[in-house]
């Protein structure tokens, strides 16, 4: 488990996202011309801190909007509304020069690291790139230097060897590293990592998820850790937001999380994780149906048709603003409170018993 202890040490604050908002407009036949806009809510208004040094982990099903906050985050996508604030300054309205001084500052590390990587360039190519883009060295040399020291900084060593391949002739573990070698090579202050071992085997995935908790404390690099892997997000999180249907529904510290979950649908997420022990029981909370769209949202809390807390009259009525229920652990529930005591009390328990 990764301590949070860089989070105390180094607390500023690099990126603050204040009620961003992507929506994305359908045409569909003859709606196209006639009636109201019909969109896709894909990001809904949320808000978050991200420290340096720290790594923020966003967790929820596919289809919640995890991705398109990544893809916000590094304006490889335009808000529909918000601010996204990068050491004080809003991006979100950064266009021409000021929008391409940040890219620079900010990289994206992709899922799959095949189709992220051009099939005809050579690694050495691949990573130069960037540095032509943003005109970084003087000279040629000067550029494989850099190429050289970021392959070095991914664990690809010696990095002579990697120079001229290409995308097909590496292992995907290789690929991926690559693919983080080309997002260091600019020395950014925040990395966007989406999925980032998902297309990996399992006996690779540790050594690249180590990778980057050695460059987090390296360069105090602060990452966007984007999976659908609770025990991922475990593993690499310092604190943990959990996404549902747009919109943030529970986040704090990594282990107020996993082991004091205070959110229906977080308490789903963590009780569905294997737990290799056939001797050990859990309760699974069982919820229902499928994840419904988000192009027709359910009014109040967008959880109550699967939740099995559902009170009728209030959770499809009223939508549970995210507030903070324990210091440092912020909830949108109607019985988060409730939850909260019902917690304590256990605590106390089993201290009793002790």
């Amino acid at each position: 488990m990764v301590s949070s202890a860089v989070v105390r040490e180094m607390s500023d604050v690099v990126v603050r996202v204040e009620n961003l908002k992507k929506y994305f407009e359908l045409h569909i036949g003859m709606f196209k011309f006639f009636g109201e806009p019909i969109y896709v809510k894909a990001v809904d208004g949320i808000s978050f801190d991200i420290h340096r040094g720290e790594i923020l982990g966003l967790v929820g099903e596919s289809g919640c909007g995890k991705t398109t906050t990544g893809r916000l985050l590094t304006r490889l996508e335009d808000p529909t509304g918000g601010h996204i604030y990068f050491e004080g300054q809003d991006i979100a309205v950064h266009k021409g020069k000021e929008l391409k001084d940040y890219r620079r500052k900010v990289q994206m590390i992709f899922q799959d690291p095949y189709e992220s990587l051009n099939p005809r360039l050579t690694v050495m190519k691949t990573i130069m790139e960037p540095l032509i883009i943003h005109g970084i060295g003087d000279t040629y040399d000067e550029r494989v230097e850099l190429v050289i020291k970021a392959l070095e900084d991914a664990e690809l060593k010696p990095a002579e060897e990697y120079l001229e391949r290409f995308p097909h002739e590496l292992s995907g573990g290789q690929r991926q590293r690559v693919a983080i070698a080309r997002a260091l090579v600019l020395r950014p202050k925040f990395i966007v990592a989406d999925e980032p071992v998902s297309m990996l085997d399992v006996s690779i995935r540790a050594g690249v998820m180590n990778l980057m908790l050695d460059l987090r404390d390296k360069y105090g690099i602060p990452f966007l850790f984007i999976t659908h892997d609770i025990a991922v997000a475990r593993y690499m999180s310092d604190r943990i937001a959990v996404m549902y249907l747009g919109k943030i529904v529970e986040t704090a510290e990594t282990d107020r999380v996993i082991f004091n979950p205070l959110h229906p649908y977080t308490r789903a997420l963590i009780s569905a994780v294997p737990v290799p022990d056939p001797d050990h029981k859990h309760g699974r909370v069982e919820i229902k149906g499928e994840i419904p769209s988000p192009i027709n949202l359910p009014p109040g809390c967008r959880f109550w048709p699967r939740c099995p807390y559902f009170k009728k009259g209030l959770c499809d009525v009223k939508e549970p603003p995210l507030v903070e229920v324990t210091e440092g652990h912020y909830v949108a529930c109607h019985f988060a409170e409730k939850f909260a005591e019902e917690e304590g009390v256990a605590e106390e328990k089993t201290v009793e018993a002790v």
